[in-house]
């Protein structure tokens, strides 16, 4: 436990990628393949579940420290994390436990007892089995590990049980460091990680070892898939493309579908489903399932789950297959009323060879010739391509793409390879989406960020108008009202809450917000500050769907702050009813 907590810290510390690099490679080579296992699931992106519920572990560290609530709460907002204000109040060393609220006997000795045990040992007899317990035994164990470890060790700790595990490393990170361990190939280390942070496989020595084995063959029979390939953002003017993309002919073009990415793997009479998260999904999609069961073994595809009503020329929007998403159990209705297809755009694997190092027109071939002959055309589809004359043409169909049901379009070079991640070196794929909606709207609450941003206001909520203001007279009359704390009146124009933000301003715009948020605050509820509204951004998002459970009747994608509106007063914010009609909403 004490060796991955160094190297948490470490990696925490460093900015730099040679420094990370170099933490890794001195863990790997001195940690125990079990501990090493675990290290490398929570390191490349593995979601630990959380074991212990916040309220516990809160509760348990004022009264260790004894501290107030209202204390504990001034100190995490002023921190911004929960493990690391834990790790502060708690004394170094602990005392000893004060009463707690149902008292109960020690736990027996397990292994892990001490600070020395390995990682594998921590996460499996101490941290995963504290999960389902009642709240005060989950308190007296977390207590006993806690009297066990210093304050990088009970920071890491609670990170883990508390669900909120993250570090500044990325996955390609850990990949090169676990290459270069074991002095194999980039590529075939990133082959062999996917699918390894999946929640149904528990890290082990034995799949730790098999990722440094040099003899291990390809997938073979096995479910695992390939490293995604990903496209880069295209924001240049099409104007440039015929001097920096060259002829329209040299790229393959298809519509860019708003899904789930992932491949269907066909191996040894199984399909497996895969999610671009690295998550296997096969039993959430059984008609897909079902669907790539006649596709012949050694068929790796590549492409989108989609929602696709029968009888609709175009995809249906993502809400509707969030309602697919994270279901335990699906339902005869479910099915009937969400119905999923697959639309390939890539074949990644047939007969059992690996047809990645293929060119893209080549690949694109081979899936035409395995689609046309599929039993179910209407649930596995083919992406279909876009054919232009020259840019010109192609950009005045990118135009027509919300009308289609997609954000934009993809450009793949012909004569690219798939690569792993999102390079260059094998070739590009470009994602060249529609510019996003955008609408004015009035900041009304704003909540202090954590890690980095801890301290200063960067979450806010944003609000339009309930129709248009007469003038600006009468939308100072609603601010005054708002400033004297006055309900609205039902039927009365008010200012309603429809997206929260956090991205798109610059740390010097936050910061500069962040003072007029403090000189006019009216109110504070927990972390929560309502504001005298004052400022005007404009905000952009992806997609709007109707939604009855937003007081403003609707429901925003990816929504982000596109810029703040100095220029712009209060009662020339955007209304409701021009939002709505963006997407065409009643």
């Amino acid at each position: 436990m004490r060796l991955f907590a160094q190297l948490f810290e470490q990696l925490d510390a460093s900015t730099a990628t040679s420094d990370k690099l170099a933490a890794l490679r001195r863990y790997y080579a001195a940690a125990p393949a079990a501990d090493a296992a675990w290290a490398t699931y929570f390191l490349a992106g593995g979601k630990p579940r959380q074991v212990v519920p916040t309220g516990v572990l809160r509760q348990l560290a004022c009264q260790q420290a004894g501290v107030d609530d209202w204390l504990f709460e001034a100190c995490y907002q002023a921190v911004g994390d929960l493990a690391e204000t834990i790790a502060h109040v708690l004394p170094l060393p602990l005392p000893l436990p004060l009463p707690l609220p149902l008292p109960l006997p020690a736990p027996a000795a397990t292994p892990g007892d001490a600070p020395e045990d390995g990682l594998a040992q921590w996460v499996e007899h101490r941290l995963l089995p504290l999960r389902g317990l009642a709240p005060a035994e989950q308190a007296l164990r977390v207590w006993a590990d806690w009297q066990r470890l210093d304050s990088a060790g009970r920071f890491l700790h609670v990170k883990l049980i508390g669900g909120g595990f993250r570090v500044g490393v990325s996955k390609l990170l850990v990949q090169r460091a676990l290459a270069e361990h074991a002095a194999l190939d980039n590529k075939l280390m990133a082959q062999r990680l996917m699918g390894y942070t999946d929640a149904r496989a528990t890290p082990s020595a034995a799949r730790f070892l098999a990722l440094l084995d040099p003899d291990v063959s390809a997938p073979g029979e096995s479910g695992q898939p390939y490293p995604f390939f990903l496209a880069h953002p295209l924001q240049a003017e099409p104007s440039t493309f015929e001097m920096t993309l060259g002829p329209v002919a040299d790229w393959q073009v298809e519509w860019k579908y708003d899904g789930i990415r992932a491949q269907i793997v066909k191996r040894a009479g199984k399909v497996w489903l895969w999610s671009r998260g690295e998550e296997l999904v096969t039993e959430q999609f059984p008609e897909l399932a079902a669907a790539a069961q006649a596709l012949p073994d050694g068929s790796v595809l590549d492409g989108e789950v989609l929602v696709w009503l029968p009888g609709t020329p175009a995809p249906a929007a993502f809400a509707l297959l969030q309602k697919r998403i994270g279901r335990k159990t699906l339902g005869k209705k479910i099915l009937a009323d969400v119905p999923v297809v697959f639309v390939a755009y890539d074949l990644l694997e047939f007969a059992g060879v690996d047809k990645r190092a293929e060119p893209q027109h080549r690949r694109r071939e081979g899936l035409e010739t395995l689609l046309s002959t599929a039993p179910n055309p209407h649930v596995l589809r083919i992406s279909p391509l876009v054919r232009a004359a020259d840019w010109p043409v192609l950009a005045a169909l990118r135009d027509t793409s919300r009308e289609r049901g997609v954000e934009g379009l993809m450009l793949k070079q012909r004569t690219s390879t798939y690569g792993s991640g999102r390079t260059k070196a094998d070739g590009t794929w470009w994602k060249w989406k529609v510019q996003p909606f955008s609408v004015d709207a009035v900041l009304i609450y704003a909540q202090a960020g954590h890690g980095r941003r801890a301290g200063v206001y960067t979450d806010y909520t944003f609000a339009v108008w309930s129709r248009a203001p007469v003038n600006a007279e009468e939308a100072q009359a609603v601010i005054e009202a708002i400033t004297r704390r006055e309900p609205a009146q039902a039927g009365a124009l008010q200012l309603l809450p429809f997206a929260k933000a956090y991205s798109g301003l610059t740390d010097e715009e936050f910061k500069a917000v962040d003072k007029v948020i403090r000189a006019t605050t009216l109110e504070k509820f927990g972390p929560v500050r309502s504001v005298r509204p004052s400022l005007v951004f404009e905000i952009g998002f992806e997609a709007i769907n109707a939604s009855a459970r937003h007081k403003s009747g609707v429901a925003v994608r990816f929504p982000r702050m596109l810029r703040l509106r100095s220029d712009k007063p209060l009662h020339e914010a955007d209304h409701i009813d021009s939002l709505k009609a963006l997407g065409a909403l009643a």
